[in-house]
Formats: C-alpha cells, sequence, structure tokens
C-alpha cells in the first residue's frame, strides 16, 4: 500500500491540467490560475512545509524501479498536454475574451508548456527505448525546443558547471544576460553537436543531413499547420506561450547550477561530475509538480536513474526554497544575489577572490 501510494503522489502535477481547463474554458480570473497556483499557491505553502531530505531504502527503491506506473504517468502527460494545447488554440474564439483574458492564457499554456513539454520531455528524453524518445520529442516540439534533446543529452550534461555550457550561470551574472547565453548557446551547441554526429555517421553534406535540420522542418511543419488552422494571431499566440515556456526553462537552469564550477585537472578537462556541482531542493511540493527534477544533484550524478529514485546527498548545495519560490528570486536580481551569495557562503562555494 505504501509502495502504491508512493507512486500516485506525483498524480498532483494533474492538478495544473485541471486548473488549464479552467483557464481555457471560463474568463476572468479563472485565466490567472495557473500563474497563481504556481507562483504564489505553491511558494506560499512551501514557506511552511519542511523540506522532505529522505531516500527510498533499497528495498523501496528495487519496488520503484519495476513499477510500471511510474512511466505510465509520464507516458499520461504528451495525450493530456496536447489536448490542453487543442484547447488553448480554440479558445480564442469565445467572443466575449478580453485582452486580460487571452494575456492569462498565454501565459498558462506557456506554464504547461514549461512543466510538461519541456520537463517531462526532459525525463523522457533520458530514457533509451525508441518510444519514450519520440514521446520526449513530440512534448518538446509542443515547445518548439526540440534542438534541447540533443544538447542537453550531449553536451549540457557533458560540460555542466563548466565555462563550456551555456546553461551553466557564472557567479554574479543574473538572470537577463543568462538568458541570451543560454538561448544563444545551446542552439549553436546543438547545431554543432548534430553536425558533428552526421560526420561521424559519414553523411554526405553532414550541414544539411542532420538531426537539428530534421528538428526545425518538423516544427516549421507544426507552426503551418497551426497558422492554417487557426490563423496568424493564435499562431503569435502559441509562440509567445512557447518562448514563456522556454524562459521558465531556462530559468530553471539558471537556478539549479548558478555560481556552481567543477575543477579543471587539464586544459578543457574536468573533474567528473559530483552531487555538489547542482543545487538541489527537497521540498516537496517543487519535487511532486516538476516530477523530481529539484533533485537536481542526482540527476546530473547519474543521469540515467529515473524521477522516482532520485536521491538527497547531503554534500549537495541545498536551495533555501523551492523551485517557484527561487524562480521569482531569480527575477529580482539584487535580491538573488543577497540570498545565493549568503547560501553559497554557508557551503563555502564562493569563489576565491
Amino acid at each position: 500500500m505504501a509502495s502504491f501510494t508512493r507512486c500516485f503522489r506525483y498524480l498532483c502535477p494533474f492538478v495544473l491540467f485541471g486548473i488549464g481547463y479552467l483557464a481555457f474554458t471560463r474568463t476572468g480570473l479563472y485565466c490567472w490560475g495557473p500563474l497563481l497556483f504556481m507562483f504564489a499557491f505553491i511558494p506560499l505553502a512551501e514557506l511552511f512545509l519542511q523540506p522532505e531530505p529522505i531516500n527510498l531504502s533499497d528495498a523501496e527503491e528495487q519496488i520503484a524501479k519495476s513499477n510500471p506506473m511510474y512511466d505510465v504517468l509520464l507516458w499520461a502527460i504528451v495525450p493530456a498536454h496536447g489536448a490542453m494545447l487543442y484547447l488553448f488554440l480554440t479558445s480564442f474564439s469565445q467572443s466575449n475574451l478580453r485582452f486580460l483574458d487571452s494575456l492569462g492564457r498565454i501565459i498558462g499554456m506557456g506554464l504547461l508548456c514549461g512543466a510538461f513539454g519541456i520537463n517531462v520531455g526532459h525525463e523522457l528524453g533520458h530514457r533509451i527505448k525508441p518510444f519514450e524518445q519520440f514521446l520526449a520529442k513530440t512534448l518538446l516540439l509542443t515547445s518548439l525546443y526540440m534542438h534541447f534533446f540533443i544538447e542537453h543529452n550531449k553536451g549540457h550534461h557533458k560540460h555542466v558547471a563548466t565555462p563550456l555550457d551555456p546553461s551553466s550561470a557564472s557567479y554574479k551574472q543574473n538572470l537577463y544576460s543568462f538568458w541570451i547565453q543560454t538561448f544563444i548557446g545551446t542552439q549553436r551547441e546543438a547545431w554543432k553537436i548534430a553536425i558533428d554526429e552526421a560526420r561521424k555517421k559519414k553523411r554526405n553534406l553532414p550541414w544539411l543531413f542532420n538531426e537539428m535540420v530534421l528538428f526545425q522542418i518538423i516544427q516549421i511543419t507544426f507552426l503551418t499547420c497551426i497558422f492554417f488552422s487557426f490563423g496568424f494571431t493564435i499562431m503569435c499566440f502559441f509562440i509567445a506561450s512557447a518562448l514563456l515556456g522556454a524562459g521558465l526553462l531556462e530559468t530553471v537552469n539558471y537556478i539549479e547550477h548558478y555560481g556552481l564550477r567543477r575543477k579543471e585537472v587539464k586544459e578543457h578537462i574536468f573533474e567528473r561530475v559530483q552531487p555538489a556541482n547542482s543545487w538541489n531542493s527537497n521540498h516537496i511540493l517543487g519535487r511532486l509538480m516538476l516530477f523530481e527534477l529539484s533533485r537536481h544533484s542526482d540527476h546530473h550524478y547519474l543521469a540515467a536513474r529515473k524521477y522516482q529514485v532520485l536521491r538527497h546527498f547531503d554534500d549537495a548545495p541545498q536551495m533555501p526554497t523551492g523551485y517557484p519560490g527561487m524562480i521569482i528570486l531569480a527575477l529580482i536580481p539584487p535580491l538573488w544575489f543577497r540570498v545565493m551569495h549568503e547560501q553559497m557562503r554557508k557551503y563555502s562555494l564562493l569563489p576565491q577572490q
């Protein structure tokens, strides 16, 4: 029974689909439900809920690994998220829709794109089964962020917490300059990786016949279908939501690795990734809503570990609050630096002057 309950607590993220449904079918404050839930209710609740650093026992971990329901829950996200995207696209046909209603829905869809389109796509993208990798790419398509599948797995995990990684924020770098760095840098790295892989496969014209080109064709086709089905304005609304989802993901990257650096043992050769190279959060609501993404230290230590068995490490630096609260802090650089530099001092992580 305990194993059954532990599995189905990951139904919590599906609450966001219900709130999204209300946002896309009703008007007024309902349209702002996803934003209020993610960035008002959860951060406030986590001020009163204690972090949960407990790990599964070896026996519990084996049970969790063998329970297929953990995977089924992820697979179910794909049709549910697709249905929400369709509902979002059709919701603008309502005659009594005001500007604020439309704006709330765009932001709400952006949060769904970040929480499900990219985050669950990220989890499934680490799997080795072709079926699950297909689901990952499908989810990433809904955020126009398919390059993430290439760059995250073959770039970010290799170069994390080094100057070579565009997704690792340096000490005293604010979120807004990081956005420029990561949006440009991850695209550039994804192209480089895709072309190099095409060369290794001895393809003719590797700059043309590679996975990144295929991803661009798929995304342009997807946008074209939206344009002809719903019109130019709604296509722009979708693009805005996708950009918000991507911005949410990259903000998460910012808070996960801010100021942390691996030691360089030789030129461009760095020590093995350790739990101390990522910021961790054991705040339970953020963990459940993002399928344990906030146990990020273990994810980078061993990327093949599935979300349900990710562990807490005592030597991993801990965020002072959960992901939603940390994202709010990151949007206000002076406050972010004040809080995080004190946290880095606590863990002796401040760079030597």
